[in-house]
This record gives structure tokens, sequence and C-alpha cells, in this order.
């Protein structure tokens, strides 16, 4: 894949119509448009309903239609064939349960935080442990901002366990590892062309001395050439366990998102995280649970 950074988004025209749009992607034929066509004016119904009705077109190809004339891009699996991993949930399922938290979330983070007049940009998702679900979480989180339209930088800045460049199916060749080293700059950075407005920036080859090149000048230098580039900017970090990589970050960027795993997260320690954090002058803007128990989402359901 060609590394470039484009901000050109090419986004379909909110004027086209469902046919066209699925002519387009080879889920419909002319002669079957005009079925559907005959049988809309016959009995008045919307060209989905009488596509639906003859069995030409499923509700998920509607879906897919009308986010592409409203310019809410996600993605489809054709055959065996995925463009991005399938853990990015709100590419693939953007209107099921899972992602509708993610949306919350993002709403959250929208009136808590992320304002680019007053430099609020960049956000630091951290955690306690290996397996919480921190790469998980800022990946799709960064789909559902750029979904809204923000144009998203994703930063994988786990330079120890890179997770990222697999998410999204990229090479690992120059990342940010590289851009600290000032091997690479802006070219490291890679504009997903199947969801417009999101660009992703690997971690790189990973490196002898993560924590060093964190504390040189040029990620402060670099911090402020994204902050001047993009709407949102999320960073997904190290275990703390794993190193001070996550703490040098958040101190850096001012605002973390803190992340545990039901069962996992140990409370001590990430009460520990986050007061830390907080001695240190980090926002912690909110924090995310995830694989909360089944009757405790009941109970919080009816609270």
């Amino acid at each position: 894949m060609k590394m470039t950074v484009s901000m050109a988004t090419g986004a379909p025209r909110a004027n086209r119509s469902i046919g066209a749009i699925l002519m387009d992607s080879g889920a419909l034929t002319p002669e079957d448009a005009e079925r559907i066509l005959l049988l809309q004016k016959e009995q008045g119904l919307r060209f989905g309903e009488a596509a639906v009705k003859l069995g030409l077109l499923s509700e998920a190809d509607i879906q897919y239609a009308l986010s592409r004339q409203f310019s809410y891009a996600y993605l489809r699996t054709v055959g065996d064939k995925k463009p991005l991993s399938d853990e990015l949930v709100a590419a693939y399922q953007p209107f099921s349960a899972r992602v509708e938290e993610l949306r919350a979330i993002r709403s959250q983070l929208m009136l808590r935080w992320f304002d680019k007049t007053e430099q609020r940009q960049v956000l630091t998702v951290v955690g306690t442990e290996r397996g919480e679900g921190r790469s998980h979480l800022a990946a799709n989180l960064a789909v559902v901002f750029s979904q809204l339209g923000e144009r998203t930088l994703l930063i994988d800045a786990d330079m120890r366990n890179p997770r990222q460049h697999e998410l999204f199916l990229l090479q690992n060749k120059v990342g940010l590892s590289t851009v600290l080293s000032g091997r690479s700059r802006d070219e490291a950075i890679i504009r997903i062309t199947d969801l417009a407005g999101l660009y992703v920036l690997p971690a790189g080859p990973v490196p002898p001395n993560p924590l060093e090149l964190l504390s040189r000048l040029n990620f402060d230098e670099f911090l402020i050439h994204v902050r001047a580039t993009f709407d949102v900017v999320i960073i997904d970090t190290p275990a703390l366990t794993s190193g001070e990589d996550a703490a040098m970050i958040a101190v850096r960027t001012g605002a973390a998102l803190a992340v545990a795993r039901s069962a996992r997260t140990r409370v001590h320690a990430f009460n520990d995280m986050v007061q830390g954090f907080v001695n240190a002058g980090v926002a912690v803007v909110g924090s995310v649970l995830n694989d909360v128990p089944e009757k405790r989402t009941k109970e919080k359901g009816k609270a």
C-alpha cells in the first residue's frame, strides 16, 4: 500500500439515488433496478421497500446505500474479502448496539474534552494491564469520530506490543518509532481510503528504547504538528505494567481515557493509575469498562 497523506475525501454526494449507489457497488444490475422501479410505481412504495419485497436487496444493502448517500462511511464484506479486520465493529456494524455505545462515548468526549478552538484535540487511551481492550477501543473510537466528519488520526504509541497495523491490515515498516528517530515524517501517516477522514500512524518497528524516544523534544514538535492538521487525535498506549510510556504520553497530551476490563483489571491498580494521572495534572476525562457482566448491565438499565 502506498503511504500518502491527502485531505481530499471524495465522499459520495447526497443527491445520488439509492439505486445508483447500489448499481455502482455491483449489488444491483440495471435490469433488477428496472423491476424495482416498476413495482415502486405500481404499489407506491419506496425504492428500498420495493427492492426488499422483490428479494433483490436486503435491509443491510439499503442501510449501506443510505450511509453512502449521507456520507456516513462503513464497510461491507464482499465474499471472504475484508479491507480491515472484523474487530473494527464500528466500520462493519455501525447500526449495532455495541457501536451505539461507542457513539455514546464519542458524544461524552466531544462534550468533555475535544475542542479545536481550545487546542484540545489529542486524547491518550490508557490502562493498567495488557488485554484490557485499549487498542480495540482506540481503533473503533477513531472510526466513529471519522464517521462524524472529524478529520481523525489514530496513533499507535505502543512501541512494545503494537496492534493497530494488524487491525487496519497495514505494513509496520515505518511509524511512530521512525518519526521520533528522525527517519520519516508525514509519509508514515496512512490514509484509510475505505473510511473517509481516517488516518493511522502505526507504531513502526519495535525500538530498543521506546521511553527514550518519547522523551525527545521532537515528540512535542510532532504533537504540535498533528494538532494543526487534525480535528481529533487518539493515541493508543502500552499498559502501565509495561513501562512509563503511557504516563509520559498522557502528561504531554494533557488528557486520558482510562480503560479497564471486568474480572481482569485490579481495582486498586486502576484507582492508583487514575490518581497518579490527576496528581500529574492530566485530565482523566472518563473511563470505560469492557466486558461488563450481563447481570450488571441489566441492573444498570433498570436504574
